[in-house]
């Protein structure tokens, strides 16, 4: 059995998720997207990860990004690497793709902010 808080809205289900036979039963979540919270949870954990980049001839110094969608959780660590290794050119928009493919998730790192050119 494992025991989960659902972030699927705000209620803050506490979940309880058993494997039997094979198949996930959820307890415990009051609506359906608890259920898929936790069972997604338990079979390939993802997250959307927030930082920031350098930024080259803009108003500011950094500029933050975002993963697209979700990534797996045990790919975070490479995702970090890439994001740390890369600088940007002003101007940005937000929306603009700043990695296509981060740590070859398939999914594109994304600024958060619009940053003009100095």
């Amino acid at each position: 059995m494992r025991e989960l808080t659902c972030i699927g809205c705000p209620l803050g289900c506490s979940l309880r998720v058993f494997e039997e036979d094979g198949n996930l039963r959820v307890e415990g979540n009051t609506c359906p997207r608890g259920e898929t919270y936790a069972k997604n949870e338990v079979l390939c954990p993802k997250r959307t990860v927030t930082s920031t980049v350098a930024i080259r001839g803009g108003t500011v110094n950094r500029l933050s990004v975002r993963t697209q969608t979700d990534i797996p959780k045990d790919r975070i660590f490479a995702c970090m690497e890439e994001i740390k290794a890369i600088s940007v050119d002003a101007p940005v928009m937000i929306g603009d793709v700043v990695l296509p493919d981060v740590a070859g998730t398939g999914v594109a790192l994304i600024a958060t902010k619009n940053v003009p050119k100095e």
